[in-house]
């Protein structure tokens, strides 16, 4: 078995697993996401273990972000403008190579999960593929040409400015753009839009439209921009109302119209993986920079 480390950084918790190259874990650990100083020493103390017991060939980290990725700058590694308290402007790839010196993956937690459906789940075949999570945020991990995409910085689709509903007056609920996506249709946008928890919601409460509108709409642009052969709906605020998969997908056709051919069935998507998704990313984008072809 190759022995492949992991780390799926998360904004609550930091999986840490080690797994080979069928996806299959054989160890895995969970450290809360606290300091960033804590919750690096912890990670560290269990890829240690790892390390003293047989090693690993390669460590992939699939972070939450903004991320810097572009390895020409002298910031690369590091977690941006994050509003997460404490975490903005720290360095996580780079401590961890000069740690372990072997081959390093650094990308977005959301790029990680569709590296991994693309390798072992609903995303197997396709060299174009968008992995959309609605929990906390709404992220969006875009493969185009079977790759990430890059330029000035990683997809951040969840805080695309859309169109609202006639009528609508609610600021919406991102700290920094008020109705984009992740405004409009991430967990505590729907909590405050509500005036209480999503999760004792109707189907048939009027919140979802909202819901279903600003995703349908952010999945048009992301058709019309990078033509996506499948995408794919995950996070906790999906996993809660798997109903809403077949709203966004009919809305989107709606929007579409005639002008671009989707594929008839099949086309948006449950994640393959399931929960699985998040934490086997990271082993995904190592083994992507190792050259590994997909299995």
């Amino acid at each position: 078995m190759r022995r492949i480390a992991g780390v799926e950084l998360g904004g609550t918790k930091c999986i840490v697993v080690l797994a080979d190259e069928q996806g299959r874990i054989a160890a895995r650990d969970t450290i809360p996401t606290l300091d960033p100083a804590g919750t690096l020493a912890g990670i560290e103390a269990v890829l240690d273990g790892w390390w003293h017991d047989g090693g690993f060939e390669a460590l992939g980290i699939a972070s939450f972000g903004p991320l810097d990725l572009d390895r020409a700058s002298l910031t690369y590694g590091n977690i941006t403008s994050t509003a997460k308290p404490g975490w903005r402007d720290t360095p996580v790839a780079g401590r961890l190579a000069a740690r372990y010196g072997v081959p390093l993956a650094f990308d977005t937690d959301v790029n990680g999960a569709a590296f991994a459906e693309r390798r072992w789940g609903a995303g197997q075949g396709f060299d174009d593929l968008a992995y959309v999570t609605v929990g906390t945020g709404v992220g969006v991990g875009l493969i185009v040409n079977g790759r990430t995409t890059r330029g000035l910085g990683h997809c951040e689709a969840g805080h695309m400015r859309v169109a609202r509903l006639p009528g609508a007056m609610w600021p919406g609920h991102c700290p920094y753009h008020g109705d984009c996506v992740e405004g409009l249709a991430a967990g505590p946008a729907i909590a405050a839009c509500a005036g209480r928890d999503g999760a004792t919601l109707s189907d048939e409460d009027p919140v979802w439209e909202q819901v279903v509108e600003a995703l349908a709409q952010m999945s048009q642009a992301l058709v019309s921009i990078a033509g996506p052969r499948r995408i794919l709906f995950g996070g906790g605020v999906i996993v809660s109302r798997p109903v809403l998969i077949a709203r966004i997908e009919a809305r989107l056709r709606s929007l579409i119209g005639d002008y671009l051919k989707l594929p008839e069935a099949d086309f948006v998507m449950a994640p393959g993986l399931g929960a699985l998704a998040g934490p086997l990313g990271p082993i995904a984008l190592a083994l992507d920079v190792m050259g590994e072809d997909r299995l």
